[in-house]
């Protein structure tokens, strides 16, 4: 259960109704997500994010797929299960296929399991991987 008010379409403000307006456009989409609901009830804290995410998440030098499995790995080590839904989707259509979900899953659990085992022993950091 959300400890804020999902903001509905018939409440935004006009600030709100411009971000959301820009979120389907953006997406291509008449859908606005849970998240985007939830910080509406902040329309500063909205804009705010959804520019970072837009500009951060969007075309760059990282394929926008590859974006959105980054994202999931790292809201898997942060136990943030609706980020790893709607990451996941979105990677999903941005092309991810079955195939690569299922070895992205297994990098995570290697990931997880080879850093607790780092950590548990205290392994210092070789010279030759410092910067």
């Amino acid at each position: 259960m959300a400890t804020v008010k999902l903001v509905q379409d018939k409440d935004v403000s006009s600030e709100v109704l411009e971000v959301f307006n820009d979120i389907r456009k953006t997406r291509g989409t008449d859908f606005i997500n849970n998240f985007w609901r939830a910080l509406a009830v902040d329309p500063v804290n909205l804009k705010a994010t959804w520019e970072e995410i837009k500009s951060t998440m969007g075309p760059g030098t990282i394929d926008v797929m590859v974006k959105e499995m980054v994202y999931m790995a790292v809201s898997t080590a942060n136990g943030c299960s609706y980020c790893i839904h709607s990451h996941t989707a979105a990677a999903k259509a941005k092309g991810m296929t079955d195939e690569q979900h299922a070895e992205l899953v297994k990098i995570i659990g290697l990931a997880g399991k080879t850093n607790h085992l780092v950590n548990a022993m205290q392994i210092p950091v070789d010279d030759a991987f410092l910067a």
